[in-house]
């Protein structure tokens, strides 16, 4: 055996930093976290509800320092989201865990075959600043219900969540079962570097390539939650009131700053004033009573850097023929960006090249659905994708004729909170599902049982010598 495989042996805190004496006391706890009972882990998940509900204020307090939301936002799409996510693992974890038989087949007659649910071991969840508390939450919940240690490594970019998280988790978990670990892109890659089961990482498609290639390297599987330009359609036939609404709702939340926003919207040429006109509506009934915008109901930009990268999209846009046909101001003292909407984009726009992640929106229009199809195919599957109609002909054949991570069909945004519904993308927006049942599959190996009859093994006439049993193939053939 060799002994010096970080595989098997102790990791020393050289070249790895304090990050190694976590994951070694992780994994040295690892079998008495898997052993953990049904009971004892809902007592667990029950144990951080409470303490979330002790320390919301500070939670909220802490989202509004980060990134300015509102307390109500904040608490719907945050907290009162990770109340729900809890409650759903607690009443299902008996059905989860309980091994799940499954027939036998010709080949193993009289046997009898199950799939039994085991965590994967230690785990690293990777958390993203748009989101700091529900991304690094939803899936420590589905991790706990598993079986499994973890550490967590929330966003430097959202500082003050970041400490309220690890306060929290230092208060109701032991270093060696759940620990927190703030810091840079330096801690990041420390991390990285450790042999882990799983890694659970929400972000950039860019840097999703970068977790992939270095759980690679310890063959770990990951999750990868990541992006892209999540695509409206409007079509003919939809109320184009109703989607101006929740299409300006979705898509200025946390001021735009949400993975699955809407990045950009279809619109037929011939509605494309009327949209534009209602969206205007939306927007100012939302964010503009008196004719001011109201801060504390709409976001900030997270950093100086995010604030000018936005910037240089719509200059970039104007520069190559885009109007702005509403907002375009950006006010640095304080990172907000009024809600912008561009019409006329042409394809070498950046803007409609690079994943937005602020409130900026495209309006495109287009002659028949087929070029909405065309276009949709011919870039990244999205992460989701939107559609509105009241033609569910039309519906499907859209669905039927793309690809994307999850669809949502005369809302935005809203599949996500369906804990039934696996949450996740494919390809170039994400690797794997997670919420709810997905979730916990996700940080489970799904292994497999046979156990053979103990009063009649039929497998024994495979066995040599095969002389005389040319009547097996027989009965085989004839059998198939």
């Amino acid at each position: 055996m060799d002994t010096g495989s970080p595989l098997t042996a102790p990791l020393t805190e050289n070249g790895y930093g304090k990050e190694a004496g976590i994951f070694n006391a992780q994994k040295q706890n690892q079998l008495a976290v898997k052993l953990s009972t049904i009971n004892e882990r809902k007592a667990k998940l029950k144990r951080l509800k409470a303490a979330i509900q002790a320390n919301e204020k500070a939670i909220l307090d802490a989202l509004k320092s980060d990134l300015r939301k509102s307390a109500f936002e904040a608490a719907v799409f945050e907290v009162y989201f990770i109340h729900a996510e809890i409650d759903f693992a607690i009443k299902n974890l008996s059905v989860w865990m309980t091994p799940q038989p499954v027939p036998s087949n010709l080949m193993n007659l009289f046997t009898s075959s199950y799939i039994h649910y085991e965590p994967k071991g230690v785990c690293l969840i990777i958390a993203p600043w748009n989101y700091p508390f529900q991304l690094l939450m939803a899936p420590l919940i589905s991790a706990i219900a598993a079986g499994n240690c973890c550490i967590l490594k929330p966003s430097e970019l959202a500082p003050a969540t970041s400490a309220a998280v690890a306060k929290l988790i230092r208060e109701i978990f032991k270093e060696n079962e759940i620990a927190v670990v703030e810091g840079d892109a330096d801690v990041s890659t420390r991390l990285l570097a450790l042999p882990f089961n799983h890694i659970f990482f929400t972000g950039s498609t860019r840097i999703g390539k970068i977790v992939m290639s270095e759980a690679a390297k310890h063959l770990a599987s990951v999750t990868l939650e990541l992006g892209g330009k999540s695509p409206v359609v409007v079509d003919v036939k939809a109320d184009l009131k109703k989607a101006a609404a929740k299409i300006a709702w979705g898509k200025l939340a946390n001021a735009g700053q949400t993975c699955i926003a809407p990045d950009y919207v279809f619109v037929h040429e011939s509605q494309e004033d009327k949209f534009l006109e209602l969206l205007k509506d939306s927007i100012e009934k939302l964010y503009y009573p008196g004719g001011q915008i109201n801060k504390e109901n709409y976001g900030k930009i997270v950093s100086d850097g995010h604030f000018n990268r936005l910037r240089k999209l719509v200059a970039d846009a104007v520069s190559k023929g885009s109007e702005v046909k509403t907002g375009g101001l950006f006010e640095d003292g304080d990172r907000t960006i009024h809600p912008t909407v561009l019409t006329g984009l042409k394809a070498d726009a950046l803007i409609m090249q690079e994943e937005i992640f602020g409130p900026l929106l495209p309006v495109v229009t287009y002659k028949n659905i087929r070029e909405v199809i065309d276009y949709i195919n011919a870039h990244d599957k999205p992460l989701a994708m939107y559609i509105f109609s009241n033609s569910n002909r039309n519906v499907k054949n859209i669905i039927r004729h793309t690809s994307a991570g999850g669809t949502c069909v005369n809302d935005v945004m809203i599949h996500i909170s369906n804990p039934n519904l696996s949450f996740g993308g494919v390809n170039t927006s994400g690797v794997g599902g997670s919420h709810g049942f997905h979730g916990f599959k996700v940080f489970s190996h799904e292994r497999s049982v046979m156990h053979q009859s103990r009063w009649l093994d039929i497998g024994k006439i495979a066995y040599p010598p095969y002389t005389g049993k040319g009547w097996v193939l027989k009965l085989l053939k004839k059998l198939m």
